[in-house]
């Protein structure tokens, strides 16, 4: 049996604003009802955090959950524990319809860190990410660059973002070279 690695192993680039791989990140796609009370229950049962609303993410440390779209969450668990999360899921949800897919290996999760992050990542992304609109827990899906990836902010020196575990190398990249640019000085 091989080791599970992340799609950038470790990659690191420090400056005054720090683009770091995250490491093995547990990322379950559930799509369903969530007006449900069975799904909402076993989500929040699962991470520890509150239910997210439209556009938002509710994360501590490595789980959390992160609104999709209007039947989709992407809930954060460790990720040695997404085999125990998904039967979890499934034990809560039998009977409904709703659909529980392990993404971990299939995604990359990237962490931007320091003073301009936001402008990092506003750089890149057509999202308006002014301070006043983009808070902490405010969740996008979009692309940065060419690429499709979903970020949020979770404090206001952090941003953390994920994409296709395939294009992991030009997104981080992408950000790095934005970081070294220095901040724009219009957030």
């Amino acid at each position: 049996m091989s080791n599970a690695v992340s799609a950038l192993n470790g990659k690191t680039a420090v400056g005054d604003v720090t683009v770091s791989d995250a490491g093995l990140q547990g990322m379950i796609t559930l799509r369903g009802d969530l007006g449900a009370k069975k799904l909402r229950t076993v989500c929040t049962d699962l991470t520890g955090v509150a239910f997210c609303e439209q556009g938002k993410a509710n994360t501590a440390g490595d789980k959390g959950l992160c609104w999709m779209s209007p039947d989709e969450l992407l809930v954060l668990v460790p990720y040695a524990d997404v085999g125990a999360a998904i039967a979890q899921i499934d034990k809560a949800m039998k009977g409904t319809h709703y659909l529980a897919e392990n993404l971990s290996d299939a995604r990359a999760l990237i962490t931007v860190s320091g003073p301009y992050a936001r402008e990092v990542v506003a750089k890149l992304a057509p999202v308006d990410l002014h301070p006043a609109t983009f808070q902490p827990g405010t969740f996008r899906r979009t692309h940065l660059g060419q690429v499709a990836a979903a970020f949020w902010m979770e404090d206001t020196d952090t941003v953390q973002v994920i994409c296709f575990r395939s294009v992991a190398d030009y997104a981080f990249d992408l950000l790095a070279e934005s970081a070294k640019a220095g901040p724009v000085g219009h957030l």
